[in-house]
């Protein structure tokens, strides 16, 4: 399978996890088809792709040039973005069972886990933050409680 028809797949079979989390994170099957039978999946197409292709000359971890160096492969690029996919869905699935467990608004976690399907990182930021945010208020509010 050439990396390129490897990238649309994976790119692909990512978007109906995405979805099931923005609109049904209640559902029982969510959360075990996106954190357990797409990872599993496209963890071993990652194994196959780090196994399976010798990694470019010069190519290693240890300096920036090194990782451009890895990069310059179609595989490994391909590796690296599910390695992005991956990591991005498994912070989206976590955003969305924490959420719920803390009673956050569907409406609040939306923009984070949009984010984190865009920009990774940034969206983590986003609901650290908002969890943070409502940590403060809730206990703000129960100060207020006390104090009449």
């Amino acid at each position: 399978m050439t990396p390129d028809r490897l990238f649309q797949l994976a790119s692909t079979a990512v978007g109906p996890c995405w979805l099931l989390l923005l609109i049904a994170p209640r559902w029982r099957w969510t959360q075990w088809i996106v954190t357990f039978v797409w990872p599993l999946l496209i963890a071993l197409v990652y194994v196959w792709l780090l196994l399976g292709h010798k990694p470019p000359p010069g190519s290693g971890f240890s300096a920036l040039g090194q990782v451009q160096a890895l990069f310059s492969s179609p595989y490994a690029l391909v590796a690296g973005w599910i390695h992005y996919l991956a990591f991005d869905l498994f912070i989206g699935a976590w955003e969305a069972r924490d959420g719920l467990r803390l009673g956050i608004s569907r409406w609040l976690l939306l923009p984070c886990q949009l984010l984190t399907f865009l920009f990774g990182p940034a969206g983590l930021a986003l609901y650290l933050l908002l969890k943070l945010v409502l940590r403060h208020e809730a206990g703000a509010e129960a100060y207020r409680e006390g104090t009449e």
